[in-house]
């Protein structure tokens, strides 16, 4: 018996991007675009930076 388990939810990031869409454009916050879809690629930006930290520590330890 094979067991599939997967999401079909937006997830957490998902969800809070469309909060603060709907503050923006309600004019409940008046924070820059960049700010608001943060949730979006925040998680990319902290990834990269973790890599980059990898191979900078690698290079210098060699």
């Amino acid at each position: 018996m094979k067991n599939n388990n997967t999401s079909t939810g937006i997830g957490f990031p998902g969800t809070l991007t469309i909060v603060f869409i709907t503050l923006k454009l309600t004019k409940v916050i008046d924070w820059s675009w960049w700010w608001v879809l943060a949730p979006l690629w925040g998680g990319v930006a902290i990834v990269l930076i973790i890599i980059l930290i990898a191979i900078i520590v690698n290079s210098l330890t060699k």
